[in-house]
């Protein structure tokens, strides 16, 4: 007796052609989701305001999958650009660059003060519309709505209102470490508690909760009970899919040469430099190496791939006129990040010394266990500790230790010049793999829909007796 099958709607602003760590939950999810009786629909921007594009992502996304496009009426990502707080314009010389500066944070403030909880807001007039016509043409089973933006989640709790199909939540952040620390997001008093209110919101219209670490999902958990919502809160990881990697496993490691030679140790950085995860902390580790041993300078190359804040462009600044060799490549293909990544003597994990990071795992993580190599972990005690520590060749160390960070630098560099290597066989990831943890998903949505269904079962009542 063949299985009825299932189908959920993914409300992700986010998705392929659109690039970056954010989109690769919802598209490997997509992916592998009717491996588990769950065929997938997706609900995404035709014209979304992002800063990068991978068209290569888009050969995960089955062809069968039911997309549609909604459009946003916020203006294009250059038009966002030229307001952003990273330029620094106010403090350049010359009055006419303070004016402009002072235009652009007026600029700044109102836009945040008036597009809650995000720009993308904009997107959620048409993508109910697109949503609900969607809805009424196909039947579908569960909602997911994932965020940020958390746009995503009042168009997702909406559509999930109108039509009583159940919604989960996926929090890829938390919404209050997002609003706290984003790029050009400060919020004042009024505009939290509009956001608390949003939030509460969108909580209370879930039937379930999901978060990408075990805090994380505990904290979710905490708001969720004192907004009075009773839906269950759990964690599924961000994960990797082998088949990124079995193409490359498949021919020899080849290492690109960026102008020192290929025998340097080379430590490689992957994804967005900004305040969460600043460099700071080993920026200021090979300056003091290159007093204490001057002689490792020559040996070592940092590379940092992807998009960087202007803040941490001036930190990779201060390595200028050492020995070490320092290459900064702009957003790469995912295809290209994975090669740079095998072709690395080790890959630098950064979290930001903060209480709120503690329950952070960065996505990329999961992609480094997946290339094999050895992971510098600079990041406060927390998650991604704990999925890391056994894992060959994982060095940790927090932030605020510049000592520590400084000697295992010194001692990593070493150890690859005498030619030491980490055994391959003792990588025990599988429980990160994509398609794993699309079962797990699978197994949340059925319990999920199967809770819902009881609980619509009216049980006859005893008539009264006179």
């Amino acid at each position: 007796m063949s299985v009825k099958r299932k189908r959920v709607l993914f409300v992700a602003y986010l998705f392929p052609p659109v690039g970056g760590v954010g989109v690769h939950r919802a598209a490997k999810f997509v992916k592998y989701l009717p491996h588990f009786g769950w065929d997938c629909s997706v609900l995404t921007a035709s014209n979304p305001s992002a800063p990068l594009f991978d068209e290569s992502l888009l050969k995960d996304i089955p062809a069968e999958t039911i997309i549609r496009k909604a459009r946003t009426y916020e203006p294009g990502y250059a038009m966002k650009n030229m307001v952003s707080a990273s330029h620094g314009d106010a403090a350049a010389a010359g009055i006419k660059s303070r004016i402009l500066g002072g235009v652009k944070t007026l600029v700044r403030s109102v836009s945040n003060f008036v597009l809650q909880p995000d720009p993308q807001i904009l997107w959620r007039p048409q993508a109910l519309k697109a949503g609900l016509q969607l809805l009424r043409e196909v039947p579908h089973d569960a909602i997911i709505a994932t965020g940020p933006p958390f746009s995503s989640f009042l168009v997702g709790a909406a559509l999930s209102r109108k039509t009583g199909v159940p919604l989960m939540l996926d929090y890829r952040d938390e919404w209050s470490i997002s609003n706290a620390y984003w790029e050009n997001k400060k919020q004042g008093r009024l505009a939290n508690w509009i956001q608390t209110r949003m939030q509460r919101k969108a909580v209370l219209a879930a039937k379930s909760l999901l978060a990408t670490t075990p805090s994380s999902a505990a904290a979710v958990a905490e708001f969720a009970r004192g907004v009075g919502c009773t839906a269950p809160a759990t964690h599924i990881y961000n994960g990797f899919d082998p088949d990124d990697f079995v193409t490359h496993e498949a021919t020899p490691i080849i290492k690109r040469d960026y102008g020192r030679g290929t025998n340097l140790y080379r430590m490689s950085f992957v994804g967005t430099l900004w305040n969460l995860n600043s460099i700071a902390p080993l920026v200021d580790a090979i300056c003091q190496l290159a007093v204490t041993q001057p002689q490792l300078m020559n040996h070592l190359e940092l590379v940092c791939a992807g998009r960087k804040t202007a803040d941490q462009e001036a930190q990779l600044d201060r390595l200028h006129g050492l020995p070490c060799h320092v290459v900064r490549l702009p957003f790469v293909e995912h295809s290209e990040a994975v090669q740079l990544m095998r072709a690395s003597d080790s890959l630098l994990m950064l979290n930001t010394d903060l209480p709120e990071t503690r329950r952070i795992i960065n996505a990329k993580t999961f992609e480094y266990m997946a290339a094999k190599r050895p992971v510098f972990v600079v990041a406060p005690d927390g998650d991604v500790w704990d999925i890391m520590r056994d894992l060959p060749g994982t060095v940790l160390c927090a932030p605020a230790d510049g000592t520590k960070i400084r000697d295992r630098l010194a001692l990593e560099s070493e150890r690859h010049r005498c030619g030491v290597h980490h055994d391959d066989d003792y990588w025990d990831i599988h429980r990160f793999e994509r398609r794993h943890l699309a079962g797990e998903l699978a197994d949340w949505l059925d319990r999920m829909t199967e809770s819902v269904r009881a609980s619509s079962i009216i049980t006859p009542t005893e008539p009264r007796r006179s």
